[in-house]
């Protein structure tokens, strides 16, 4: 392994075997980068973060493929300080994911997207181009956010319909291109929210949302299109 004289390596930092760095990467202090991982150029990664974690746990959890991947990152990608990120995952150019973001292994997050502050997003997940997952979010494991998803924060979403009860082939949301989802909605496993749909603040969507939609409630019903009979949208 050899580090480019253009990277700026902070204090305490462990780099281990076969890392691959980039020219003009930044390193904060603390950060830890673990064997295989790839950082392409004009990176920029802040101090105590841990990348290309190897999963773990126990009898009761899923175990990954055993064939992981290197963590890549791409170039001109920001990362804040305190992340973890773990292997078999891919960040593509110009991302920006906050300080205490948790991203898992066998992801994909498309060039120009953003991770908020201390959002989550578990392993198996496909996020798109120019996606924004804000602060506090949790994507859950099998989730697939198409380009363009707007996620408020504190947004919640589950994949397991019987919570572990009986089995249950486990499958996130399928959010579509354009779709937003505004702050504190939680999402059920499986569903799917269609293209440029809205789903309002604090929803709880339990069915399909249809496309060029808005919705909102407990549970989530698609709102009465302004004009109409019954009043609707103001």
């Amino acid at each position: 392994m050899s580090i480019p004289e253009s990277a700026a390596i902070g204090k305490n930092v462990v780099i281990e075997d076969n890392v691959h760095i980039g020219e003009n990467v930044t390193i904060g202090h603390n950060t830890v980068i673990l064997e295989g991982t790839y950082i392409g150029d004009h990176v920029a990664i802040g101090s105590n973060c841990v990348l290309g974690v190897k999963p773990a746990g126990n009898k009761k959890m899923r175990k990954s493929d055993g064939s992981l991947q290197p963590l890549r990152i791409q170039s001109y990608t920001r990362i804040g300080s305190l992340v973890s990120i773990y292997s078999n995952t891919e960040i593509h150019e110009h991302v920006f994911i906050g300080d205490h973001a948790s991203i898992r292994e066998n992801s994909s997050i498309g060039s120009g997207s953003v991770i908020g502050r201390g959002a989550i997003v578990e392993l198996n997940t496909r996020i798109g181009k120019n996606v924004t997952v804000q602060t506090l979010a949790y994507v859950t494991g099998d989730t697939i956010l198409e380009d363009n998803v707007f996620l408020g924060p504190c947004v919640s979403m589950s994949n397991d319909k019987y919570m572990g009860a009986r089995e249950f082939t486990l499958k996130g949301p399928h959010v579509k291109n354009g779709a937003k989802i505004g702050n504190n909605a939680s999402l059920l496993p499986g569903i799917t929210v269609g293209e440029q749909a809205i789903v309002g603040a604090g929803s709880v969507v339990t069915k399909d949302v249809a496309g060029h939609t808005v919705s909102a409630g407990v549970p989530a019903k698609e709102m009465t299109p302004r004009g109409t009979e019954g009043g609707g949208i103001s």
